[in-house]
């Protein structure tokens, strides 16, 4: 993952070159291929590198259009050739991500923002009118922070050097404490009252003091209707590969977590497949798996090594156990700026670099988003919610007796819990499971109880089906979880996610919630 960083003074006045020296140190262990900076009126940005594709090694970062604006970009494309076809004057293999994005902006403003799939998170200065927008892509994978003071405005895709070389001292966030005892802080927020993170889907526009945040993207109630389970499987697994697909493109060996359950050995299979059949991407892919035989909740060697016989190939297995991994104890001798388990996990960090730089690996694939997208933990309520609404009543009472002896509950216990799902909250109440713990501070649960309560929602009657509602609320804790991710220099890598494909997303968000205990599938 590439950093970049930026300052703009509002009066002009160039920025410090001590400051800047400290954060050309602070930035240079998490770029080491190289980089440029830019300065104008004002203005300071950086660029530091990571490479990961064969494109980006061509790219000149902080890139000048034509009008003299300043752009940086951290990120892939993953709609390449559909940007070539609208915006490139030469071919696909001559054009970078950092031009396709440069093409479109110039052509169509922030309203190219949502033509761009992919991973990503971009800056980008205006000097014809003073203004700084930062973006991000519609998942949130990619982290862009900014702070702004009186007289200025700083940003970075690390928290650190914002935090950390700062002239002042923040007050903690009390609202991102409060998320970050139940299900994840809000999107926007870091640990720290002053510093803000660019929310997904979203950018921040700045122009002289003045900070205005407006949603460019977000997911259509669109209907996807079959003749039959076939049809749902064989679309499925064509938006499937193609986001596996997507995420092989590298100029270096991917390396693919692998526990043995369903998403990651779907991920890794599936990239097998495509790389037999001779599709460009990468080389080779490879595989990391992590087990602890004395703890069953680890113990998941059995899986894998089932997977890695069925592909001939064995991957990296790292001992969780013989690595100290649950030691909380483990050094750690750098600031971390967001709270986390580097440091209890710092002895599988330590050996999964080893092994990456031994190997040449760039890219982590990761399944995180399986279990949260493709029903991992089978629910009958968005289903029974989408026939009540619907008017659908004979249907509706069948698959209550069914969900009710898969489920050994009575059936008027399902509709109530799923009529339930519509109460407001203050009628309905809070599930046990998301109330604030009792030994947290009441008033500090009066100011933060929606924080605390991991910012419930309840389904609407009207608008979208409850299925699709549910989807959203499902995608704002998945993004909430990304906005807590910490970057570290300790493991340089970049993430990728097969299950967080924003096409692969609309496909199963189009789907209608429509199956009976067991079935994997979904009908018309």
């Amino acid at each position: 993952m590439s950093v970049q960083f930026g300052q703009w003074s509002f009066d002009g006045r160039p920025v410090d070159n001590r400051y800047l020296a400290k954060v050309k140190s602070a930035l240079a262990p998490y770029g080491p291929d190289g980089g440029e900076e830019y300065s104008g009126s004002g203005v300071c940005a950086l660029y530091r590198a990571f490479h990961t594709t064969k494109e980006s090694r061509r790219e000149i970062q902080p890139y000048i259009l034509p009008d003299s604006s300043a752009l940086t970009f951290d990120g892939r494309l993953d709609n390449r050739e559909e940007l070539v076809r609208r915006f490139a004057q030469t071919g696909e293999d001559n054009v970078t991500d950092l031009g396709l994005i440069a093409a479109a902006y110039l052509s169509r403003g922030i309203d190219s923002f949502s033509m761009l799939v992919g991973d990503w998170a971009l800056a980008l200065w205006e000097p014809s009118d003073r203004s700084l927008v930062l973006a991000k892509d519609p998942i949130g994978v990619r982290p862009l922070y900014y702070s702004l003071a009186h007289d200025r405005v700083t940003w970075c895709t690390l928290l650190e050097p914002l935090v950390e070389l700062a002239e002042t001292k923040f007050p903690l966030e009390q609202e991102y404490v409060a998320g970050w005892l139940s299900f994840f802080p809000a999107a926007h927020l870091t640990p720290y009252a002053g510093i803000f993170s660019v929310p997904p889907s979203s950018f921040v526009r700045i122009r002289g003091r003045r900070v205005t945040t407006t949603r460019y993207w977000e997911f259509q109630p669109e209907k996807i209707r079959h003749a039959s389970d076939k049809e749902y499987e064989e679309q499925f697994r064509v938006v499937f590969r193609e986001s596996v697909r997507r995420r092989l493109r590298s100029d270096s060996v991917v390396l693919a977590e692998l526990s043995g359950g369903m998403d990651s050995s779907s991920i890794v299979c599936m990239a097998d497949t495509i790389l037999a059949s001779g599709s460009p991407g990468t080389p080779l892919l490879e595989t990391v798996s992590y087990y602890d035989d004395s703890e069953p909740a680890w113990d998941e060697r059995p899986y894998f090594t089932l997977v890695e016989r069925q592909r001939g190939r064995v991957g990296c297995h790292i001992d969780a156990r013989s690595l100290g991994a649950y030691e909380f104890g483990a050094e750690c001798n750098h600031f971390q700026a967001l709270p986390g388990s580097e440091r209890r996990m710092a002895p599988i960090i330590k050996q999964l670099q080893a092994h990456m730089r031994s190997h040449g690996n760039r890219i982590i694939l990761s399944g995180i988003g399986g279990d949260e997208f493709t029903g991992g933990v089978p629910t009958p309520l968005p289903e029974l919610a989408d026939l009540l609404v619907g008017a659908e009543f004979r249907k509706l009472a069948h698959q209550l007796k069914v969900w009710a002896i898969a489920k050994r509950s009575p059936w008027f216990h399902l509709l109530w819990e799923t009529l339930g799902q519509f109460a407001p909250a203050a009628l309905a109440g809070i599930p046990e499971h998301t109330r604030p713990a009792p030994w947290i501070e009441p008033r500090f649960i009066r100011r933060h109880e929606e924080a605390l309560c991991g910012y419930p929602r309840r389904w609407r009657f009207l608008g979208p089906l409850p299925s699709f509602q549910e989807n959203l609320l499902t995608l704002s804790g998945m993004r909430r979880q990304m906005s807590s991710a910490a970057s570290t220099s300790e493991l340089l890598c970049e993430r990728r996610y097969p299950y967080l494909d924003r096409d692969f997303l609309e496909f199963i968000f189009a789907i209608r919630a429509n199956s009976s205990p067991g079935q994997a599938s979904a009908a018309p």
